[in-house]
Order: structure tokens, then sequence, then C-alpha cells
């Protein structure tokens, strides 16, 4: 069947996950709870109404990014599981790589405006309430939004121009823009240059802010003539690093790191890291390591309290402690990237393309 004069299929064929027939009622269980859990926890942050500082404000809408962008590829891929079905509609296909463009960009975005109001919060103090303003925090809202669906737009344009005669089989999970282009028999020159191009803007840009931005409050920190305001200055920076290096590690391993047309399962792992992973780690990220949410969710054991009553520490050991605290949770979470991506190989019996 054709679509106009632009596509000789109808409907798509996801392979998904690369796991024998009889495991996937294992890891239907495994990706329905990693799903669940990533919109309760997220919901959780996203309906508290105690916190209104500009970090948590952009917050909130990271974690109503992660929830819809967990939503476009994890219903899909537990429906097939649970039929026994592969197919996906034309429509269908367009409609989710459009709306995984949105929310994916959506992150970076939100990622980088949080990192601004860390650099303004430690190296700007005494102006942070003037310069990080409710409209300015809306603005940045705002035009995340609009550059995130324009882009989303502009892919989905240029990828519905295409035909589709190689045949309709998907190597992926869900409608991934790299391996619909792999399918295509038309020219895909425009498409690989407007990806480029736009990477640069979406993924490249955001992550140098990221890092010029803790680049100035590094060197903030290191002039301050105590360790008690090297560790206060430190402290609201551990979580968003975290997310950062969890994010980020898992694009940079899917995008920048060459593969080859056998590699398809390797890439397929990677995807799930940022689109189902991540985002079920944010909330406890956060939860975890910030005073206020801490403060906001009472319920939630307070571990390094309880040591400090039952073993009583000078102010200097405290601050020492928090540094330490500091350092083993960027490690910590490095570890992590690497664990969870070579756990989930081996568990899918590719171990030998994640060590290719």
């Amino acid at each position: 069947m054709r679509r106009g004069n632009q596509s000789s299929v109808s409907e798509f064929l996801l392979l998904g996950l690369p796991i024998q027939p009889e495991q996937q009622g294992m890891y239907y269980a495994l990706f329905l709870g990693m799903y669940l859990t990533t919109v309760l926890g997220n919901l959780l942050i996203r309906l508290d109404s105690r916190l209104h500082t500009p970090m948590y404000f952009f917050l909130s809408h990271l974690a109503l990014t992660d929830i819809s962008f967990s939503s476009v590829t994890a219903p899909k891929m537990l429906m097939n599981m649970l039929t026994h079905t592969q197919s996906i509609s034309y429509a269908g296909c367009i409609s989710q790589e459009y709306f995984f463009l949105i929310w994916r960009d959506l992150d970076n975005f939100l990622l980088t405006s949080m990192a601004y109001d860390r650099y303004v919060a430690i190296c700007h103090p005494v102006h942070y309430t003037r310069i990080m303003s409710q409209n300015l925090c809306f603005l940045l809202v705002i035009v995340s939004w609009v550059l995130s669906s324009a882009i989303a737009l502009l892919h989905t344009l240029l990828l519905a121009r295409l035909s589709f005669l190689r045949g309709n089989t998907v190597h992926h999970f869900f409608c991934d823009l790299s391996a619909l282009l792999k399918l295509s028999s038309s020219d895909t020159t425009i498409n690989q240059l407007v990806i480029l191009t736009v990477g640069v803007v979406v993924i490249t840009l955001p992550l140098l802010c990221i890092l010029v931005s803790y680049g100035h409050i590094g060197a903030s920190v290191l002039r301050r003539p105590s360790i008690k305001g090297i560790c206060k200055a430190l402290s609201p920076c551990g979580s968003h690093l975290s997310v950062v290096s969890l994010y980020y590690g898992a694009i940079i391993g899917l995008h920048f790191v060459p593969s080859s047309n056998s590699t398809n399962d390797k890439n397929v792992i990677v995807s799930v890291l940022y689109t189902s992973v991540t985002p079920m780690l944010n909330p406890f990220i956060y939860s975890l390591r910030n005073r206020d949410m801490k403060g906001a969710h009472p319920q939630e054991s307070n571990i390094f309290s309880m040591m400090c009553f039952a073993f009583p520490i000078t102010e200097n050991e405290t601050s020492v402690l928090h540094i330490h605290l500091f350092l083993s949770d960027l490690m910590f979470l490095v570890n992590l990237n690497m664990a969870l991506f070579f756990r989930l190989c081996f568990t899918l019996d590719i171990g030998f393309l994640c060590l290719s």
C-alpha cells in the first residue's frame, strides 16, 4: 500500500528488545515495574506544591518531561510484549518519533536551565532572586518548548517525505529516527545533515553550557576560604550532576561512539538506559540528595542525620564528610552507568556486542 507518493508501507514491524520469546513474560514484568515507578515517582515531584524555588520549578517540568518521555515508548513496547505483536501503523510510527524528539530535546534544555540556575545561585548569590526571576524561569521553559517542538517538527517533515522500499522491519523497540533512515530507499543526505546540525544545538551546546556553568562553579568554590563554604556550595549540585551524568552518559554512548549495522542490539540497549532507566532514577536521585525534597517528603529516612546522632562529630568533620559524600555520588553514578549498560547487555546475551 502507498501513502501518496511518500511511502510504500502502511505499517512498520518493531523487532523490540533482543530477548528470547520464552523471556518475554519476565521482561514484561520488569519494564512494567520500571514504567510505573517512573510515572509515580515523577508525579510526586510534579504535584508537590511546597517546592517554589526556581530550581524546583525546572525540576517540576523535568518530572513532567520524564513521564511523557517514557510514555512515548514504554506503553507500545509493553503492549507488543504482552500481545506478541510487532506492528505499528505508519502514522503511529511517525507520531511516536515526533513526540520522542520533543521530550528528548526538552530534557536537554531543562537540564541546561537547571545548570544555569545553580551557576547563578553559587556564583552570584546576592543577585540570585533578581536574576532568576519568575519571568526568566517562564521564558527559559517557553523557549525550551518552542525549540523542542520546532526541531521535532523539522525532523518529522523531512522523514515524512521519504520512501520505504527496502522493507518495514525496524531494528528497535520504538520508531527511532536513525533506524528509520536506514530503511529508507530515498536519498537521506538532507536528513543526515539536519541531524548533524541540529545535534550540535540540541546535545553539544547544552552539554557545553552545563560544563561551562560547573567550571565557573568550581572556580568560585575553590576561592572560598573554608571547607564549610565549599561544602555548602557543592551540596545543591550533587543531584543535578548525577542526573546529567546518567542522561548524557547514555546519549554520548549512543550517538558519539562509532557503531555499524552489526551493533543494532547495542544501540537498543543504550536507548533503554536513557528512555527507561534514567527517567525512573531521577526522582530517587533528587529526593535522596536534596534537603528541600526531604522536607517535603518527611517519610523518607534521613540516614545521614541518624549517623550524626549516633556518632557525634565536629563541624569540620561534617564538612569533610559532606565533600566525600558528594564525590562518592559522582563516582557512583559513573559506575552505575557502566554497570547498567553491561548488566543489560549480558542479561540479554549480547555481551560480545558491548565489548566490541
